[in-house]
């Protein structure tokens, strides 16, 4: 153990396993929530793993549960992202220009904290695009602008998965900058990959992660895209973004 990282809103430590830096999370220090189960929290972060895997995108960093110094939790490869701006920007409105020139996706308008005028942007960017997808099929209700990790050769790692798999809609993210657009035929065959899977092993792989109504959700998810062939929007019933946005 090294230290906890205080801005996480759940128990959250970084620590070392040998040489190899990792994050933890134990099931003892997840905070309860009104819409997911109790100390689930772990298990969903796992199975984004293990959902991420089966894509072949490499959103999520290797995870995995084992004991550690508060019981068992929640161990992640620790990922150093880049300093500076990242893929994801509030800026200001008057600014917002220079991000429609160089071809990002814009998402929302708004007003910051003083009132002033602000404009959301993400980089259109297939490691963005296919943490879209991602974050689509494994319903991830908290893509915050400060859970995508730039690193240094221009892969774009997702982190904080524990609010997925929910069975009702719960999509909130700040990358909506695809909405409507069709799927590539990659993006097709790896949705179709996972559809597939979770008639075999994929689908044993969750049964100690996810309820049984949980990953039936994920197989209508996946019929879904499969059936549209487009990046889904907002629901009217649900915020479409997380609060804060970082």
């Amino acid at each position: 153990m090294e230290g906890r990282i205080v801005s996480a809103s759940n128990a959250t430590f970084r620590g070392q396993i040998g040489e190899t830096t990792v994050v933890y999370k134990p099931l003892i220090g997840e905070k309860p929530l009104w819409d997911f189960p109790d100390r689930t929290l772990a298990r969903r972060e796992v199975a984004a793993y293990t959902l991420s895997d089966a894509l072949g995108f490499r959103v999520v960093p290797l995870t995995w549960l084992r004991d550690g110094p508060f019981g068992e939790g929640m161990v992640q490869l620790w990922c150093e992202p880049l300093t500076g701006p990242g893929p994801v920007e509030l800026v200001a409105t008057p600014d917002a220009s220079r991000l429609e020139q160089d071809g990002w996706r814009h998402v929302l308008d708004g007003v910051d904290e003083e009132d002033e005028p602000v404009s959301l942007f993400h980089e259109d960017s297939t490691p963005l695009r296919r943490m879209v997808l991602f974050d689509v099929l494994a319903n991830n209700a908290d893509r915050k602008i400060g859970h995508i990790l730039p690193m240094a050769d221009g892969h774009r790692y997702g982190v904080d998965h524990g609010l997925t798999f929910h069975t009702e809609n719960k999509l909130r993210t700040v990358l909506w900058g695809w909405v409507g657009e069709h799927l590539s035929d990659d993006e097709l065959a790896a949705v179709r990959q996972v559809r597939d899977g979770l008639d075999g092993r994929l689908g044993d792989s969750f049964d100690e992660l996810l309820s049984v109504a949980e990953v039936v959700a994920l197989a209508d998810r996946c019929d879904q895209l499969l059936g549209t062939g487009r990046f889904p929007g907002p629901r009217s019933d649900m915020p479409a973004v997380p609060w804060p946005l970082y």
